[in-house]
Parts: C-alpha cells; structure tokens; sequence
C-alpha cells in the first residue's frame, strides 16, 4: 500500500502488520534479517527498489522489539543521509504512527525511542586525517543499516560489522548488517554480486536482487525516466545490471574491457616480443610475467612468491624461451623489483613514481602508462589471447574498472586513484592491470635517433 493508505489504515485503530504492508522482496529480506545465520545482507539493484524503505523498517521494528538496543544507520556523507534515508525513516515511521514513540536530535545526530533503544546516525566517509576509522572502533551496536554502501570502502564496512555486539546475547541475536546501493563495481561486487552469480556466497553473506518491478507502487513516468537514460546507467538503474559502471571518473568502457578477450583482428606480430613484469613480495600482491608480440598477450604466468633469486630466474627462463631481448623487457623496480637491476642490461626498471615521459603532463610515469592503457584498449587495439576462464576474465575486468581519475575537476597534471584506494574498492591488489599498464612503456617512449653516416665522396 501507498503511504498515504498506511497513514489513513494506522489512524482509523486497526492493527496494522509489517507482513502486511511489506512488498515480497522487503519480506523475503526480513526473512534474512531475523534468521540466525545471515551476518550480512546486500538489497540492492535497480533505483526505486525500495531500499531506504527497507532500512527505516527494519531499524524502526528493531529498536521496539528490542529495548535499550542501539543501531547504526549509516552513509557515506553524514549530510546526505539526513537529506534522504532519514527523511524516508520520518515518512515511514509518521505513517506507521510511531513518532510519538521517538526523539530526534539533530545536533547528536541520534534517535532515542521511548523504551531506551536509539539509532545512531553515521558518516562512514574516509578521510585521510582517520585512515583507520578509529571513531567507529569505540563504537558499541546491535546491528546496522549502511545505504548506498558502494560510496563506502570496504574497511568501513567490516569493521561496523566488527562492533556489533551489544545486547546480543541479552535477545539472542546474531551480529546484523544491512547493505543497500545500486549497482557499481567495487568490494560489493566482488564480495556479493559475483559470488551470487556464481552460487559461491558462504551462507553467512545473501544478496537479494530489488528491481524497479518488485515495487508497484512507482509512477510509469518514472520508469520511463529511467528508460531515456544513457545505456550504461539505464543498464544499472532501470535493469539492475552490476556489469555497468556509472562512475564518470572511469577510464575504461565496459564494452571495450569484454573485448579485450575477443580482439582477434589486432595483429600478433612474432617480430616484436615484450616482457612485462609486475613484482611483488608480500600482502595481496603476486609476481606475474606477460609475454607480448606486438599489443597481442600471448600467455602469462602468476608467481605467489617473489623472492630476488626467483625473479631473475623466471625472467631469464622465460627471455630465453621466448627470445625476447633485453631491451624489450620492463619490470617493476619498486620494492622487490630493485634486486633485478644489473641482471639484464638495457632492460626498462619502471619506477610508477617516476617522471612522465617526454615531459607530458601527468602526475608519473604510472598515470601517463594507464591513461594510454585505456586508450589503446578504448580503441580495441589491444587483444589478451592468453586463454582466461570467465572467472579470471571477471578478476581482470575488476581492476581494470577501478582505472579512474583523480582530482578531475583540478588543474595541473592529470591524475589516477591510488593503489591503496584500489586495494580497498576490490580487496586486493590489481597485479594483472599493472603488468598490462607496463606494456604501454614501449608506445609511449620515443624510439632513439637514428644515426646517420654521411660518406666523403
């Protein structure tokens, strides 16, 4: 039913039941909601699914069902979380007629119910002057609603869920935390929707589609609102499709990332063979060799392991196989990378904080060799032949997704995300895109001058 219809329903006396008045989507993730094994649910998809709706119930129910409970309901911008999931919470709760049974107060930024339960509202944003979200370690709750959860990073999210402790064992429950976004690629992406896709998702986590059909009650002028949008956000935003990115700062055209796979007419030259090596010794990171003719991936190998010795051995092992030469090898010289040094004379060591070449305008030489990246993959002129199952196809098309721009809107040198924003975004190290982005060294350097020699006559 309407609001309106609710309204006039809890004014005339009758009872009036969640189960009722929910639509089946909002049912099945109460469902989820109050089982004992689901941690985390993620609702989300098309626009007007019903998601903030979702959250001002389940925390509402929550706080009366359970006395002296404190809740979290959070965003990513504390501002615009008054500006709409709180305004829907007031909507909601006014039509149920609850209001009577609460305070608000806007400068703590708290709910208190009469029965002594609250709702704490919460800017998750990062901020570089909190890098570790001390605020919300000292943090004590129930359970938790975030909404449009992909504007956060993923370390937010766990650690909310880490403090959701209080008062379980009094009510017998388990932690909870409710997720709501529309669609994008980032750590709910890899943590829900591909498992989901898959049939992989531990029984602790469920994502639950909400499309614009689930809910009835949306005005056929909005949908078809919806429907004169540009494909790739009436792909997100009418049809729920997680495999379309909105994010203007995105660098890479998702339709051009599926053809990277299927580019057979870029030409596979034997008579030009690169090496490009991404080396890596600890956390997410992996070792990993590309072997290239012309802009063709012909294979490539993962390493867990980085250890001086077997890089150089690898490398060596693969150079002579391959006969590739010296000067057509690139490799990562930060951290472990600096031990290949001297091993392979006339070989590029790539410094990502180095200078651009050619004196172009970019923030290093690692933003200068991504922006060509995705021209050249923009423009189909790039083709990984290296046979990838969809599940590997999947992880690369990931980290090329998160290739964005940084400080769009500011002048002087053009500008990428940082890795460790990346790390966060997909909860790994994006190894592959980088071993691809060192391929673009080669395109952009300036061949050496010809020399010429001029005969006395």
């Amino acid at each position: 039913m309407t609001l309106q219809e609710l309204k006039n329903l809890t004014e005339s006396g009758a009872e009036v039941r969640l189960s009722e008045i929910l639509l089946p989507k909002q049912r099945q993730a109460f469902q989820y909601l109050n089982d004992k094994t689901t941690t985390e649910l993620f609702f989300g998809g098309a626009a007007g699914g019903s998601k903030s709706a979702l959250i001002a119930f389940w925390l509402s129910r929550n706080c009366l069902r359970y006395p002296g409970t404190r809740w979290l309901m959070g965003r990513a911008q504390l501002k615009t979380l008054k500006e709409t999931t709180l305004a829907t919470f007031f909507e909601i709760t006014g039509a149920m007629g609850w209001t009577s049974l609460y305070k608000y107060n806007e400068q703590k930024s708290k709910i208190t119910w009469t029965n002594g339960s609250e709702i704490l509202l919460k800017d998750l944003a990062y901020y570089p002057s909190d890098p570790n979200y001390d605020e919300l370690g000292s943090l004590e709750i129930t359970g938790a609603a975030i909404d449009e959860a992909a504007q956060i990073q993923a370390r937010a999210k766990q650690l909310v869920l880490s403090r959701c402790r209080f008062k379980l064992n009094e009510y017998g429950l388990v932690p909870k935390l409710l997720l709501t976004s529309n669609p994008g690629k980032n750590y709910l992406y890899t943590e829900f929707y591909a498992p989901y896709k898959k049939g992989t998702l531990p029984p602790e986590k469920v994502f639950l589609p909400s499309l614009v059909t689930d809910n009835p009650y949306l005005s056929a002028a909005y949908i078809e609102q919806l429907k004169k949008l540009p494909e790739n956000d009436k792909q997100r935003l009418l049809h729920g499709n997680f495999d379309y990115d909105d994010d203007p700062a995105a660098m890479i055209d998702f339709d051009a990332q599926q053809n990277l796979f299927h580019n057979e007419h870029v030409r596979q030259d034997a008579s030009s063979k690169y090496l490009t090596c991404d080396i890596a010794g600890r956390g997410s990171d992996v070792f990993r060799i590309g072997y290239w003719e012309g802009l063709v991936l012909v294979q490539d190998w993962e390493f867990p392991v980085s250890t001086g010795k077997m890089v150089v051995d690898k490398i060596r092992e693969i150079k002579v196989q391959r006969g590739v030469p010296n000067t057509n090898i690139v490799y990562d010289a930060d951290g472990v990378g600096g031990g290949v040094v001297g091993f392979f004379p006339g070989a590029v060591g790539f410094l990502n904080g180095g200078k651009a070449l050619n004196d172009d305008q970019y923030e290093n030489l690692k933003t200068q060799c991504y922006y060509k990246l995705a021209e050249m993959i923009n423009a189909n002129e790039m083709w990984l032949k290296a046979k990838k199952t969809p599940d590997e196809a999947e992880l690369i098309m990931q980290e090329l997704g998160q290739v964005k721009r940084r400080a769009m809107d500011a002048d002087g040198k053009l500008k990428i995300i940082k890795k460790e924003e990346v790390k966060e975004n997909i909860g790994r190290s994006p190894d592959y895109a980088d071993m691809m982005m060192m391929r673009c060294y080669f395109l952009l350097k300036k061949p050496a001058p010809t020399l010429s020699i001029i005969r006395r006559q």
